[in-house]
């Protein structure tokens, strides 16, 4: 392997170690619940996701869950009010 690309390899490894480094500021993804396959995103703000309980409460266990898996990569805002 090339000395600059195993510099790269190494700082990749270094920052993985480091999440506060990187903010998402959108996202989407597809999340396989207990009972369906529903769409989960992260955009201008503020969370969406197909399931029923979303459209009602404005959260779901999907986006929660979201929120615990990407712990301090998300802003502030996106975090808020929603972990409990």
């Amino acid at each position: 392997m090339q000395s600059s690309l195993i510099g790269k390899v190494e700082k990749a490894r270094r920052y993985a170690q480091e999440p506060e480094r990187v903010t998402f500021r959108e996202l989407s993804a597809t999340f396989r619940g207990e009972h369906d396959t529903y769409t989960v995103g992260y955009k201008s703000g503020r969370w969406q996701c197909t399931c029923r309980f979303f459209a009602g409460w404005g959260l779901c266990s999907h986006t929660m869950a979201l929120q615990r898996l990407l712990g301090q990569m998300l802003p502030k805002e996106a975090i808020a009010g929603q972990m409990a």
